[in-house]
């Protein structure tokens, strides 16, 4: 909705434009008043502010609603400490675990370096899922990049976004 009111207010904007051009090249009649005029000054400068606030009214309006989260069906807190991050399943009663990097030493043949961990969250396919970031001692991020999910845990501060999983991994 919001690119189709954008793209109607900017063919207005480029039909009335070429029109303007069309009739001053072909119009051999000139207005002085329209030449050394302050009515027209004052028209030229407040009308494009005018266009700008129709454009940007609904796009902070879209933005706003893009960071509300309606009903999540389950809420993850993320809490990053030092070495290792904490997860709570705040849907449920006492379901929260650490989970740890696996050393290198101790990591599989087809484990991934510096990604792999003992412990690893499990969550639902095709829901609206919140998550909730904070850390403990220093700024952390939390980051999947399959999702496409990156957020910052900052000591102090409690961080939110919601992702959709639509595939399996």
């Amino acid at each position: 909705f919001f690119h189709d009111h954008t793209l109607l207010i900017l063919i207005m904007i480029t039909v009335l434009i070429a029109y303007i051009m069309f009739m001053l090249f072909f119009n051999k009649f000139t207005n002085r008043y329209l030449l050394h005029g302050q009515t027209i000054e004052i028209i030229w400068t407040i009308l494009p502010a005018v266009i700008l606030m129709f454009i940007a009214f609904p796009s902070l309006r879209l933005l706003y609603l893009m960071d509300e989260i309606n009903s999540p069906l389950i809420t993850l807190k993320a809490i990053g400490h030092q070495w290792y991050w904490s997860y709570e399943y705040s849907n449920f009663l006492n379901l929260e675990f650490d989970s740890y990097m696996i050393p290198t030493n101790e990591l599989d043949i087809n484990g991934f370096r510096l990604l792999d961990v003992d412990n690893r969250i499990i969550l639902p396919m095709n829901n609206q899922i919140r998550i909730l970031v904070t850390a403990t001692d220093v700024i952390h991020s939390w980051t999947v990049p399959s999702l496409g999910v990156k957020i910052d845990a900052t000591p102090g501060r409690l961080n939110q976004t919601n992702f959709l999983i639509n595939q399996p991994g």
